[in-house]
């Protein structure tokens, strides 16, 4: 789901200035009741459908009525609609300004009666919420004058009423940019239907069963390359240590343990590939030094004789860094498995955001659909902005300053904190047009473990004779695999003076997803705005992005970004104030 609403301006986000956006309060306001709420008989109303006003909700009912052929009062009768969800069908007119005809389509069944996104007024005090339930009715039984249902309607107002009141105070709090992201107000419902258990996991690891996505990880040189180097390169880590290599997948991150002269490593994998993984150290001579051991890290316990690791090597990142959640359960491993003292690699990352001009991703995900060999089919084009999208993005795109978004120590993060939210401030380098906020990731092997410094810059992998190739990877390998290598497979390329100097011993290795490093199989994550920004040098664009696990499938996340836009004065130079905040929310899947 993608919502994008329009705010007022806020006190909330404040320029450059404040860099971390703290919430700010005169203290004149106070918190509204119910009752500060509640609809006067003479309260102006605007109409659901067009801009005229009315001196009171009734007479906006009535107007629409006759106007629009809708009148709201049957409709919500007819769809059975509770307070809360007449509640949401009005805010949603006004939000999504649909037009009579699509309101008169509407079903019962229709997400937007559950979607509590649209229980945030469009149009503050708006007299249409307030409405009582008797204008809401026209059955006549309900207004027969039955003492015993006019009790029982008076208890379940009541009830209504003590719920609104709840929302009206809550309702200041959703709306505020807070260090959290909105609460969805929940549920009503005095019953909760059974739900079956859920799993997240099946199709996630069976996605990890075949050749195709391992070739694509593997042939990923900036990916692979780090990961040999740090490993190869830091013999006092690795020689006569025990390795646990998390989700090895194909298993080549558990033979370069072993080429390092690990004494033993563990292997451990939980989908189909790990058959192929087994076979794949008995063809290298590492059967003896790895160990598979197959199924979900939470659930496995180490050979007789084992209960610690000194090292966990595991390549967990996602789209996104966050996506599919499987650092979660590397920092099971760590705390289960992991010496004191012991070491993660990689042991930081670090998300980061820019602002970018993309017109060929607009063309090619949006614009296309305007004409399709001569049909429109722009529909085709809604739910774009629902989804993050993954696509490779130039440096030449890019046009404000990288900021950190969100750092992650993996040596002592924990899980709960990988739901996070983030204040941003992103300055225009360059006039341009902005249509998407960009994450990429960093990522470092320290040999200590110890902290990245904040301003610590990555290292940038401009094309292929940045990375380590094949050859120079291959002259650690273990001289007693030499003679059992299939004659097929070739012999093994000497050490070379490039290897050696490539390869040192106690080196630290970093990497860069972002667009100004040659491209990874994770690209970027781009977050498209519904309404591009135009910006100029100077532009800033300030915010707060929340990212959190999605609630339907823990593989997937939710993000959510709030921003405003304020552009430098033709004179001064400073920063006007911001018109409007814009909110916008997608899924990471």
């Amino acid at each position: 789901m993608s919502v994008n609403i329009t705010l007022p301006p806020t006190n909330q986000l404040s320029g450059p200035e404040d860099s971390e956006l703290e919430t700010s309060s005169d203290g004149t306001q106070e918190e509204e009741t119910f009752s500060d709420w509640v609809d006067e008989d003479d309260t102006p109303t605007k109409s659901l459908f067009d801009e005229t006003v009315f001196p009171s909700a009734l007479k906006t009912v009535a107007y629409d009525k006759e106007t629009h052929g809708v009148d709201i009062v049957e409709v919500g009768t007819t769809l059975k609609l509770d307070f809360l969800k007449r509640v949401r069908l009005i805010n949603y007119i006004r939000k999504s300004q649909s037009s009579p005809a699509e309101i008169l389509a509407l079903k019962a069944d229709n997400p937007l009666f559950s979607d509590d996104v649209h229980l945030r007024p469009v149009i503050e005090d708006d007299p249409l919420l307030l409405l009582g339930n008797d204008e809401w009715s026209d059955d006549e039984d309900d207004k027969s004058g039955d003492n015993k249902k006019i009790a029982e309607m008076e208890q379940e107002f009541e009830k209504i009423r003590n719920r609104f009141e709840d929302l009206g105070r809550r309702v200041p709090e959703i709306l505020a940019e807070s260090d959290t992201p909105q609460e969805m107000v929940a549920s009503t419902s005095s019953e909760t239907a059974p739900t079956k258990p859920r799993d997240d996991d099946t199709h996630y690891f069976d996605s990890y069963s075949y050749n195709e996505i391992h070739a694509v990880m593997i042939q990923d040189s900036v990916r692979t390359s780090s990961y040999a180097t740090f490993i190869l390169s830091n013999p006092q880590i690795f020689k006569d240590a025990i390795v646990m290599d998390v989700g090895c997948g194909s298993g080549i991150l558990s033979m370069f343990a072993a080429r390092a002269g690990a004494r033993k490593v563990f292997a451990i994998e939980a989908s189909g590939i790990g058959v192929k993984a087994q076979q794949n150290f008995e063809d290298n001579g590492y059967e003896d030094v790895i160990t598979l051991i197959r199924g979900k890290v939470e659930n496995i316990t180490l050979p007789e004789g084992y209960t610690h690791v000194d090292v966990i090597i595991s390549e967990w990142m996602g789209y996104c860094l966050l996506y599919e959640s499987m650092l979660d359960s590397v920092l099971f491993a760590r705390d289960k498995f992991l010496r004191a003292g012991g070491l993660m690699a990689p042991s930081q990352c670090r998300i980061m955001a820019n602002l970018v001009e993309v017109p060929s991703v607009i063309k090619e995900n949006i614009t296309f659909w305007d004409n399709v060999y001569g049909f429109t089919m722009s529909s085709m084009a809604k739910e774009v902005y629902d989804d993050a999208l993954i696509d490779v993005v130039s440096a030449d795109a890019v046009l404000t300053n990288d900021e950190a978004i969100k750092d992650i120590p993996i040596q002592r993060v924990t899980s709960k904190n990988l739901d996070f939210s983030s204040p941003f401030v992103l300055t225009a380098t360059r006039p341009g047009k902005a249509h998407a906020l960009l994450l990429y990731f960093d990522t470092w092997f320290t040999t200590d473990g110890a902290d990245v410094p904040p301003d610590a810059e990555p290292t940038i992998a401009k094309g292929e004779g940045d990375v380590v190739t094949t050859d120079v990877l291959q002259i650690k390998a273990r001289p007693e695999l030499v003679a059992r290598r299939k004659s097929s497979m070739g012999p093994i390329r000497k050490k070379s003076m490039s290897g050696e100097e490539m390869i040192k011993d106690g080196k630290e290795v970093s990497f860069s997803t972002g667009p100004a490093s040659m491209p990874t199989h994770w690209k970027q994550t781009l977050f498209l705005f519904r309404n591009p920004v135009d910006v100029k040098e100077g532009t800033c664009v300030s915010g707060r992005l929340h990212i959190r696990k999605s609630e339907t499938n823990s593989r997937e996340l939710d993000a959510e970004i709030h921003f405003k836009v304020q552009h430098p004065d033709l004179h001064t130079k400073d920063l006007t104030p911001a018109k409007e905040t814009v909110v916008q929310s997608y899924k990471i899947r």
